[in-house]
């Protein structure tokens, strides 16, 4: 009998060959067991015994994580991790029985990009998620700061004058030096230091401007970032709280996602059909590690896509519903 436990096994044996085998597999299983999605497909009038290929899945409008409680399987919510977002909006809430698999899983993609935990030093910008709670980002990055045996706290949520301290700290240890941040502070930072005075460590950025600031192109962003750290090159985080699989770029905005995440791109004038020829297109993820959620989902990203599966986030869609959202409504 398959269960979510044999799925997540399963991801050990995870090989390009085997990929879409499994993406098939779960996709029938979370179609029989997850009830919000298995009534998504029956109101898009489509029967899972006839989807044969991937493209044919349909993908749940990832807004529906707002207002629908998306599981697959029973069992009792432990953790409920929640989107950032300001006091007027409605946050998204992913459940799961436990938080082990989520980390772990979260550590070995960015072993897998960047070798142990242990070479590094992780610091953290993440005021609104800190601020708001119940963070997917906030727990994985503190899984990696609690992992990596560093002796300097990981957070920071106001105190620059510490920060900067504690990175000339951590230089002595000659350990890496990952700064990770939302977006907009990165930017309140680099307004605080004279330019060029952290050269020696890793900028990652991940999230956007949460309101606080004009969205700006991500080559304009990282242009600024550069300028004010010192450094060739921004390190960017893919995930959200709907996911439990990263993607990351070591550079130029370009996202190699990990082994159990692939990226296909619909038509932005018709999200119900799936084109991976398109130059841009909405985003759709299936995230195999999405075991006990919905690994299927329509996102509000519009990207380009890349012959080897690498991907650019080149923006979103405006606040208005994506269409198939509508049909859950009610």
């Amino acid at each position: 009998m398959l269960t979510n436990s044999f799925f997540k096994s399963a991801l050990r044996q995870l090989t390009p060959a085997n990929w879409e085998k499994h993406a098939l597999a779960l996709f029938q299983y979370q179609a029989e067991h997850n009830p919000v999605y298995r009534q998504y497909i029956y109101l898009r009038g489509i029967d899972p015994s006839q989807v044969t290929e991937i493209n044919q899945i349909p993908f749940l409008p990832i807004e529906l994580f707002k207002t629908h409680r998306i599981v697959t399987g029973e069992f009792t919510s432990k953790i409920i991790y929640q989107s950032s977002g300001t006091t007027q909006q409605t946050r998204s809430k992913h459940y799961l029985p436990d938080d082990i698999f989520y980390k772990q899983h979260a550590a070995n993609i960015f072993e897998t990009y960047y070798g142990p935990l242990t070479d590094y030093i992780f610091l953290a910008l993440l005021p609104s998620y800190l601020e708001q709670g119940e963070s997917s980002l906030v727990a994985m990055v503190d899984y990696f700061v609690q992992n990596s045996g560093q002796q300097v706290p990981g957070f920071y949520l106001n105190d620059i004058a510490l920060l900067l301290q504690n990175i000339e700290e951590a230089h002595k240890t000659k350990k890496k030096i990952i700064l990770l941040g939302v977006t907009y502070a990165l930017l309140d930072l680099a307004e605080t230091i004279t330019p060029g005075s952290l050269p020696d460590i890793i900028i990652m950025e991940t999230g956007g401007m949460k309101g606080r600031r004009r969205e700006m192109v991500r080559a304009e962003l990282h242009e600024i970032l550069k300028l004010a750290f010192g450094v060739s090159a921004i390190y960017s985080e893919y995930g959200m709280t709907e996911l439990l699989s990263q993607a990351y770029s070591l550079g130029e905005g370009i996202f190699k996602p990990a082994s159990t995440l692939k990226i296909l791109l619909r038509d932005m004038n018709d999200p119900l059909t799936i084109n991976n020829q398109l130059k841009t297109g909405g985003i759709n993820v299936i995230d195999l590690a999405n075991v006990d959620s919905c690994a299927f989902l329509e996102t509000k990203d519009i990207g380009k896509l890349y012959p080897d599966g690498s991907f650019e986030v080149l923006g979103r869609f405006d606040n208005s519903d994506i269409r198939g959202c509508n049909l859950m409504v009610g």
